[in-house]
């Protein structure tokens, strides 16, 4: 609670901002202009897993090139690039045994991602870092993301980065509008599966890399977000969402990892509240 003092006045654009003990910071466009900023949204913040649709985008990238297919066989027999980018590949969370073969279930997997990471730096001739600065983070002017690790959670940066990020999945520049509509279309339709921090899902529908929102319940987007809401949360407290439907993008960071009873619970209020404003 110490930190309180960071702020002494009212966020000022949605009352949920104020309702966070410590410093966040939300930004929120449309697809031509900035709607709103709220907080320092230069600071850099640790993404974690909001390192996995700008990975995914980078992948994604080779793939518009000709130099990685989705097709390609990648990670345990039987799985392919699009197994990796959609958690169906059946490798676990983290590093271990195969849990079951490619297609059967939805599990989300970090180790996966890293697994993506290998195959695409080995497509490129360079670091998946090397490929991911000169193939996204550079186009994009990204100038504050520091990414050098893991594919699925080492990347930081500010909140305007993240809100660039989620401009370039609601309108791509750098790979095709067929890809785009493919990345964020569900792959492999009706997996269940557990949606970290938010319990089993019956229907735990992904994309290539971005998380598709359909119906799920409980969610950390709003009840009022479109199904087609496709985007990533990540366990620093962070997250990033495009709604194709209200032609929205909102991006948050902030200073405290994510909690259930914190973020689980203000962030759908906080995105009602975005949708509300702008006519979502």
């Amino acid at each position: 609670m110490r930190e309180r003092a960071w702020q002494a006045e009212p966020m000022g654009s949605y009352p949920t901002l104020d309702r966070f003990d410590f410093p966040v910071a939300l930004a929120v466009s449309s697809a031509h202009e900035v709607l709103s900023d709220d907080g320092d949204v230069e600071r850099v913040f640790a993404w974690k897993s909001v390192t996995k649709p700008l990975a995914a985008l980078a992948a994604l990238v080779a793939v518009d090139q000709g130099k990685v297919s989705l097709d390609d066989p990648a990670g345990p027999e039987g799985s392919t690039v699009r197994h990796l980018l959609a958690h169906a590949s059946g490798l676990p969370f983290e590093a271990g045994a195969v849990l079951q073969r490619p297609g059967l279930r939805r599990v989300y997997s970090n180790q996966g991602f890293e697994v993506l990471g290998e195959h695409v730096a080995a497509a490129v001739g360079m670091s998946f870092a090397r490929w991911t600065r000169e193939a996204v983070l550079e186009p994009l002017e990204m100038t504050s993301v520091v990414f050098d690790g893991s594919p699925a959670h080492a990347a930081s940066g500010s909140t305007y980065d993240v809100l660039a990020l989620g401009l370039e999945m609601l309108t791509p520049t750098l790979i095709s509008a067929e890809l785009g509509e493919t990345a964020r279309t569900v792959a492999f339709p009706g997996l269940s599966g557990v949606l970290p921090g938010f319990g089993r899902q019956e229907h735990n529908d992904w994309g290539l890399g971005y998380e598709i929102r359909d119906h799920k319940s409980p969610h950390w987007t709003a009840a009022s977000n479109s199904p087609a809401t496709f985007g990533h949360f990540g366990q620093s407290g962070s997250f990033v969402w495009v709604d194709p439907e209200a032609g929205l993008v909102a991006a948050f960071l902030g200073a405290r990892s994510f909690r259930s009873e914190i973020h689980g619970v203000l962030w759908p209020v906080l995105n009602e509240e975005v949708l509300t404003a702008h006519g979502g």
